[in-house]
């Protein structure tokens, strides 16, 4: 089995849950690539003893994420960090010819996103793909094989949708996904967008126009320090857009929502695909069934709800009885991003990680978007 050296930067959450997916990775007996981590980076140091105590295979700790790149035996780099450090970072890993994957949204706007995927095509060598977890969830494997199989006849309408309530707090302490010269301008769309975005971008489905309404609805949150500290991004986001399907020439509506500040969702994030011949909704809420309408041969117009379970991409260990949840789907999607790393190709069309010519559409929308917001009209999307 190959083996790939992975260092990773930015030891919080997300670098946690790729470490414990790397753990598990006996639980995917037929993939012939495995990653490895050999070293961590992260400016509060304090993080990297977890990492330390529970890797024996970690070699290195430092809190100079340059350090890391000069090690030789890291091939490969998980890179989670603020939105304003991307484009320094990402292009500091391509050029030093490690394979990366990243988070959302790959810059903080449009210019950084540019110029990171400018660095990608100097850079033909290097493997680069975006962190996206939910559409690996078995549900969603399903509805996606159903858009591949064309099983929906000519779409009607698209609404897919990110919703929590972490904000819904007003006196939660600022952090930085709610200042703008850390999370950027785009606020919500960028922390979650690119999530609603991965399964219909996949699909080829492609938004010509945007109209946007944002919200910031907490202006002002304490700053942790007997203050308060104005908060200038926004919290909420609902998108409006005519979009192509490249496979008709017709354009139907695409409704995207990203919210911070959603009551009664905890962290719930949803597609459903309505059709001609066939309608099919997914709600993380219920992660385990799909709920399909296929009305094409007459009769009744009945949803049916279809129980999952751990009907996976990449064939676990575990039986197709038993329930799925996040942390599963993180392993799937790092055994997306591996299996694609070396093998050319995805397993299938919907099984990859999120590409950095896809990012740069969701950079396109989401710029149209403040534009919509700014001048409260409909905005062309370019490209």
């Amino acid at each position: 089995m190959k083996t790939v050296h992975f260092g990773i930067i930015g030891c919080g959450l997300m670098g946690k849950e790729f470490a414990s997916a790397a753990a598990r990775w006996c639980d995917l007996p037929e993939m012939d690539v495995r990653p490895e981590i050999v070293a961590v980076c992260d400016t509060n140091e304090s993080l990297l003893g977890w990492f330390k105590d529970n890797f024996a295979s970690v070699e290195q700790s430092t809190s100079d994420y340059r350090e890391l790149l000069a090690n030789s035996d890291v091939e490969a780099v998980y890179c989670a960090v603020p939105h304003n450090l991307h484009e320094r970072m990402y292009c500091d890993i391509i050029s030093a010819g490690k394979h990366l994957m990243g988070e959302k949204p790959f810059g903080i706007d449009l210019a950084a996103n540019e110029a990171i995927l400018a660095c990608v095509k100097e850079h033909p060598e290097v493997f680069v793909r975006c962190s996206s977890e939910f559409p690996f969830a078995p549900a969603m494997q399903r509805l996606c094989d159903m858009i591949e199989a064309d099983e929906f006849g000519e779409i009607i309408e698209v609404n897919t949708g990110f919703l929590h309530s972490s904000d819904l707090d007003p006196e939660k302490p600022i952090n930085w996904k709610r200042l703008a010269r850390f999370c950027g301008e785009y606020g919500v769309m960028g922390d979650l967008g690119m999530h609603v975005c991965h399964v219909p971008f996949r699909a080829g489905w492609r938004p010509l126009n945007v109209r946007a309404i944002l919200s910031n609805l907490v202006p002002q949150r304490p700053d942790g320090k007997g203050e308060t500290a104005s908060c200038d991004t926004w919290d909420n986001a609902t998108l409006f857009c005519e979009t192509l399907n490249p496979a008709t020439g017709k354009t139907f509506p695409w409704t995207l929502k990203t919210c911070r500040i959603a009551p009664g969702h905890k962290n719930t994030w949803y597609c459903e695909v309505i059709g001609m011949r066939k309608c099919a909704r997914y709600s993380s809420r219920n992660t385990n069934s799909i709920e399909i309408l296929d009305y094409s041969t007459g009769g009744e117009q009945t949803w049916r709800q279809i129980d999952m379970g751990h009907e996976t991409a990449f064939k676990t260990i575990t039986g197709s009885i038993f329930e799925f949840g996040f942390s599963d789907c993180v392993l799937q999607m790092w055994a997306g991003f591996l299996y694609e790393f070396a093998h050319g190709n995805p397993l299938k069309r919907f099984a990859g990680c999120v590409t950095p010519e896809e990012t740069g559409l969701s950079h396109r929308l989401f710029t149209a978007g403040l534009r919509s917001e700014e001048y409260k009209v409909t905005t062309q999307v370019e490209g």
